[in-house]
C-alpha cells in the first residue's frame, strides 16, 4: 500500500511525524565558530517546522572538535552547545515538528584550517593528509558519538541520525578501499561496519526507550560498493535497535553507477529488503508533488527534502494545498533566499552551488 505524503508515520520509538516530508540535514555554515547555534540557523530551521515539515533535522553536527568539516557548523561535542540546541528543539516542537539531530565526524574530510590539526581516518590517507586513528582513538570516537546523542536527548531532541554517508568518518570505516585496518574495525564488511553498529548499540543503550535512532547511508560512490551497501542495509532494516534508515542517493530515481547493477533504479535495490519495524527514507532531487508520489510509490516510507526545502520553507503546506506543487526553478535571487529564512552566510554558501543563486542584477524568482 502506497501512503500519501500527508499521512502520519508511526515509528517503533518516539513521536510519529505528522507527515512523510522530512527536512534533510543541510550544511548551511551560519552558526558560530565555537559550534553554538546562531539566530540565523535557529530561524532557518524553525521556519521549516512552521512550514509543515514532519521532521526537522539539524545539519551534520560534529561530535568531536577535530571532526569539523565546515565553517559556521553546529557542534555537539561539548556541553556548552546544549542550551542553544534546547532552544532549537523547543522551537521545532512549538510548531508541531519532530526534532532530530544529525551526528557526524568529518574524518579525512575535516577542515584542518578550522580544527588546527591534521585530519584522521580509519587508515592514513596521504592525499588528504590524514593519519590513521589508533585503536583507543576509535573507541573514543565511538564514545563521542554516544555522548553527543545524550546531549541531544538532554536538549529535548526526539532522536538522532548517525551520518554514515557521503564519505565522512563512519563511511570511511565502511569503505574497503579507505579502511585497510587489521584490527577488529577493519577487514571484511562485518569488521568495517563494527564502528557504526557499536555506535548504534551504544546510543540505544545510553538513551531513553522512546528515543528515535536512525542511520544515513549512501548507496554508492565514496569508496563503497552497492553490493556491500545492500548487505548492510538489509542487516540494518532487520535490526530492532534502529528506527529508520535514510538513503542519500543524490537522485532518488537514477540507476546505479555500477554497470552490473543497472537496468533498474538504485532505490529498488534497497526497497526490496524486508524491513521489520524500521522505516526507509530517500533523499535526492525530490522537487515536486509528483516526485514525492513517485518516491513513495517506489517503496520509500518518507522523503527528505533539501533543495526544495531551501527554496520553500513551507513546501509541505504548499503541497497540501496543491498536490502538483513544484519548487520554483533555479537560479533564484539572494533576496528570494533571504525571504525563505537563509542568513547571509547560507546565501553565500548556496552561491557556490552552480546555477543556484542568480546575480544581484537578475530578476527575482
Amino acid at each position: 500500500m502506497t501512503h500519501s505524503a500527508h499521512d502520519a508515520l508511526p515509528l517503533s520509538r518516539g513521536p510519529a511525524p505528522r507527515n512523510r516530508l522530512w527536512l534533510a540535514p543541510l550544511t548551511n555554515t551560519q552558526s558560530h565558530a565555537d559550534g553554538t547555534i546562531s539566530e540565523d540557523e535557529l530561524r532557518f530551521l524553525t521556519m521549516r517546522a512552521r512550514g509543515g515539515f514532519g521532521v526537522v533535522m539539524t545539519c551534520a553536527m560534529h561530535v568531536q572538535a577535530n571532526g569539523q568539516g565546515f565553517p559556521g557548523q553546529l557542534g555537539i561535542f561539548d556541553d556548552v552547545h546544549v542550551a542553544g540546541l534546547a532552544r532549537l528543539a523547543a522551537a521545532i516542537h512549538a510548531h508541531g515538528g519532530v526534532a532530530y539531530a544529525q551526528l557526524f565526524h568529518g574524518g579525512m574530510r575535516a577542515n584542518a584550517e578550522l580544527t588546527g590539526e591534521a585530519p584522521v581516518s580509519a587508515t592514513a590517507q596521504e592525499r588528504k593528509g590524514a593519519r590513521a586513528l589508533a585503536l583507543a582513538e576509535v573507541e573514543a570516537l565511538r564514545d563521542a558519538f554516544i555522548a553527543a546523542a545524550l546531549r541531544a536527548e538532554r536538549a529535548g531532541f526526539d532522536g538522532v541520525e548517525l551520518h554514515g554517508a557521503h564519505g565522512y568518518i563512519l563511511a570511511q570505516f565502511l569503505s574497503p578501499t579507505l579502511n585497510t585496518r587489521e584490527d577488529r574495525y577493519g577487514g571484511d564488511l562485518a569488521g568495517r561496519a563494527r564502528l557504526l553498529l557499536e555506535v548504534l548499540g551504544g546510543v540505544r543503550d545510553a538513551c531513553g526507550p522512546d528515543f528515535t535512532v536512525g542511520v544515513r547511508l549512501s548507496g554508492e560512490r565514496f569508496g563503497i560498493t552497492l553490493a556491500e551497501m545492500r548487505t548492510l542495509s538489509a542487516q540494518l532494516l532487520g535490526d530492532a535497535r534502529l528506527d529508520f534508515l535514510e538513503l542519500s542517493l543524490w537522485d532518488s530515481f537514477k540507476e546505479p553507477a555500477e554497470e552490473e547493477h543497472q537496468g533498474r533504479s538504485l532505490l529498488s535495490h534497497f526497497t526490496e529488503h524486508e524491513r521489520g519495524g524500521v522505516r526507509l527514507g530517500v533523499a535526492g532531487k525530490i522537487m515536486s508533488g509528483a516526485d514525492v508520489r513517485r518516491a513513495l510509490a517506489a517503496g520509500a516510507d518518507f522523503v527528505s527534502l533539501g533543495r526544495a526545502a531551501i527554496l520553500h520553507h513551507d513546501f509541505p503546506a504548499r503541497l497540501g494545498a496543491d498536490a502538483d506543487f513544484a519548487a520554483r526553478p533555479i537560479p533564484v535571487s539572494a533576496e528570494t533566499l533571504r525571504a525563505e529564512g537563509l542568513g547571509d552566510a547560507f546565501v553565500a554558501y548556496m552561491g557556490g552551488w552552480k546555477g543556484f543563486v542568480a546575480g544581484e542584477a537578475d530578476t527575482p524568482a
